[in-house]
């Protein structure tokens, strides 16, 4: 035979014995062993196991809460059922119905206090003088415009000198505008400001406002660039009086010899309709 002819019977027989070696190519899975079976089984048991406790949890959840609205409806029935009734025996009786009011409790407290506007008169009987003062909870001890303040010794004991700090509009009797005024001096008070440190003395006064009658503490500053010569803190309001800050002057200017009358008050007490204060 011709070698060309040998060369084309050997490449035949090569691809036929290639393609009977290679087997065909599957999307199958490969079998699972028995260990991976029991391991899956034993998953998808825990699965649906758990499914079923949150539907049991659901449903006890589903049970409890129509328990509840179910009371809820017995109830509200029973309290209609009763309100009914009521309402037929009073119907058969043909009375008008009786409304009772509960009486609203009064804090005892307010009944033994003096209730003050934001602003008041206020008198001093040892000055001779009427004055405006300012009533403010947020200052802690009072305050009275004095100036030419002196201290000395009077037996043995520390007082003070000075005259009433008052400008042109503020309303006092004329007459004690410039009187020397001398008290003892109770203690001494430290004020903390902008500019340092300032030490104060503080003298006691008697001072009447409305019923109030009392000795209060001041201490002595130049307020004449404020509005009010006067400043009633919570030493003096504590445990005797209240404040309305939506209301001012809701007593009477006290009257002394030399000044207007309480009457002719409603003119000054009307400028400080927009009071302004430090």
């Amino acid at each position: 035979m011709r070698p060309g002819v040998l060369w084309l019977i050997a490449s035949l027989s090569l691809s036929i014995a290639g393609c009977a070696a290679t087997q065909p190519e599957t999307n199958e899975p490969p079998p699972l062993s028995e260990a991976s079976f029991n391991t899956r089984i034993l998953e998808l048991e825990s699965q649906l196991a758990q499914q079923c406790d949150t539907r049991s949890e659901l449903q006890t959840r589903q049970l409890d809460q129509q328990q509840v609205l179910t009371a809820d409806v017995r109830e509200v029935g029973s309290l209609l059922r009763s309100l009914r009734q009521d309402v037929q025996q009073l119907e058969a009786r043909g009375e008008e119905p009786v409304i009772i009011r509960e009486e609203c409790e009064v804090d005892e407290t307010l009944s033994t206090k003096t209730l003050l506007g934001r602003s008041e008169w206020v008198g001093f009987p040892s000055l001779g003088t009427y004055l405006k003062a300012r009533v403010d909870s947020g200052a802690n001890t009072s305050s009275l415009s004095a100036d030419e303040i002196t201290r000395f010794e009077r037996d043995g004991e520390d007082w003070v000198r000075f005259k009433l700090a008052l400008n042109d509009d503020d309303v006092a009797v004329e007459s004690q505008r410039d009187e020397w005024v001398e008290a003892p001096i109770v203690r001494r008070v430290r004020i903390l400001q902008a500019s340092g440190e300032e030490s104060r003395p503080v003298i006691s006064l008697l001072m009447t406002l409305g019923p109030i009658r009392e000795n209060v503490e001041f201490t002595l500053n130049d307020r004449s660039h404020l509005e009010y010569p006067v400043l009633l803190g919570r030493r003096f309001l504590m445990d005797i009086a209240v404040i309305d800050v939506a209301d001012t002057y809701l007593h009477d200017r006290p009257e002394f010899p030399g000044g207007e009358p309480a009457d002719q008050a409603a003119e000054d007490e009307a400028v400080d309709d927009d009071d302004t204060e430090e």
